[in-house]
């Protein structure tokens, strides 16, 4: 499975950004080992449900140290029997792409 998934702690930064408490989330995703990118709205890691499961709890936790509340968005794309799709699924597009 691919999730994507994005944390917004409460508080934040005095600008309103929350840089820091989402890095905190990309270290753990990150040290999972599990394949994963990270882009200007989402984190996205693949793996097996418990697995992702259990490193985006991790995440969330770690981004809401210190913060009375954490919101979560998550999406998944769950397909049995399917493994780097992380990569496949764009390298499908740009495929089309070049077709014209």
């Amino acid at each position: 499975m691919i999730v994507a998934f994005s944390v917004s702690p409460s508080g934040g930064e005095p600008d309103g950004g929350v840089s820091e408490a989402v890095a905190k989330a990309v270290k753990v995703v990150r040290e999972s080992g599990l394949p994963n990118s990270t882009n200007a709205m989402f984190t996205n890691i693949e793996g097996e449900w418990d697995e992702v499961m259990d490193v985006v709890k991790r995440a969330v936790e770690a981004a809401g140290e210190g913060s009375a509340r954490v919101g979560l968005v998550l999406k998944a794309d769950i397909r049995p029997g399917f493994t780097g799709q992380l990569e496949a699924k764009v390298d499908r597009v740009e495929a089309h792409l070049r077709e014209g």
